[in-house]
């Protein structure tokens, strides 16, 4: 019996007053998969994502996680269905350290009815999971704001999968990166990827998209112009239909 996608939208829309943000857009994504979503500013890449991350409804169609209807209107709704959204600017608490980042919101407690943190332990799980997926960092008591560009982007990613996600969209992973800063990201998304986690990638980086992704997904204004397998297309095309649209 054939897998059911992790997430699958049909004929998907969302206006603003008028404005036509999303137009009938149907994809499917399996567990597992890298997916790159590219597309001019304006394209509905910020929409789609908003909807699947639970920040806006659709003004019509459907969006089904592991064959589901599903209906989110707040963002806790699709972290409950294991969702996790890394925007650009990564939500992350600057006067906190690693560990506190990454538990946040998913404390331990030595007695959960005084509330006491059971911080010991808390480090022990970080410094595992940080080893788990090969981040390197300073110390796991470093405060974010001492953290350089990559690190923050990998600490952001051991906090998601510290919560459990399942489906992790990136929002320009790479944008604010240097050249070996994006090597281990990348590396990190396809150890993400050999975990069985489902990833999509919003990026205006070809050769990042092109390197770590099984299909790519094209939007302009608003409509699905292309849906493509990786290693049947290439750079040239897929900026064609950026440009250009369906043939």
């Amino acid at each position: 019996m054939e897998a059911l996608p992790v997430v699958e939208t049909k004929s998907l829309s969302r206006y603003f007053k008028g404005v036509v943000a999303l137009n009938d857009v149907s994809v499917s994504i399996s567990a597992g998969e890298v997916v790159g979503l590219v597309g001019d500013n304006g394209a509905g890449k910020s929409t789609l994502v908003k909807i699947l991350s639970g920040d806006l409804e659709p003004s019509a169609g459907q969006v089904l996680i592991d064959g589901e209807e599903v209906h989110f209107r707040h963002p806790r709704d699709a972290k409950k269905r294991q969702i996790e959204t890394i925007y650009q600017d990564l939500a992350l608490c600057e006067n906190l350290d690693i560990m506190e980042n990454v538990f946040l919101g998913h404390e331990s407690y030595r007695n959960p009815l005084l509330r006491l943190l059971d911080r010991r332990r808390m480090y022990r799980e970080t410094s595992q999971l940080l080893e788990e997926l090969a981040i390197r960092v300073p110390s796991t008591r470093e405060l974010v704001m001492n953290l350089s560009g990559g690190q923050r982007q990998a600490t952001a990613l051991a906090r998601v999968a510290k919560a459990g996600a399942r489906l992790i969209i990136l929002d320009e992973p790479t944008a604010a990166l240097g050249v070996n800063e994006t090597r281990n990201l990348l590396d990190l998304v396809m150890r993400f990827k050999a975990q069985g986690r489902t990833i999509i990638i919003i990026s205006h980086e070809m050769r990042d998209v092109f390197e770590v992704t099984d299909r790519i997904i094209v939007l302009k204004r608003g409509e699905l112009v292309a849906d493509k397998l990786t290693f049947e297309t290439d750079p040239d095309e897929i900026v064609r239909y950026i440009i250009r649209g369906r043939d």
